[in-house]
């Protein structure tokens, strides 16, 4: 029953970004930049967003290189929770 579950629902979105403000209890502001290619011009594009991940541990820090991953909505603007800390700030 549960690997039917698992095929029906979509695989979750993973994002990769760095901390840039830790100051909440259990959220981290994490902003992503993406390379996107426009549309007319053909030329890559950095586009950043910022978006406000669960840190239950409140282990992350401002500068480090987190992997957020997409879950439930857990207030007005959190939607993504930190899955792990991939490099730590210097």
């Amino acid at each position: 029953m549960s690997e039917t579950t698992e095929q029906t629902r979509a695989a979750r979105k993973v994002r990769e970004g760095i901390v840039t403000s830790s100051a909440m209890d259990k959220t981290v502001v994490v902003t992503v930049t993406d390379r996107v290619r426009h549309a007319r011009y053909n030329k890559f594009v950095m586009r950043t967003k910022k978006l406000y991940a669960h840190d239950e541990a409140n282990d992350a820090g401002v500068g480090d290189k987190v992997k957020v991953m997409e879950t439930r909505p857990l207030s007005k603007n959190k939607r993504w929770r930190v899955v792990e800390i991939v490099e730590r700030a210097r």
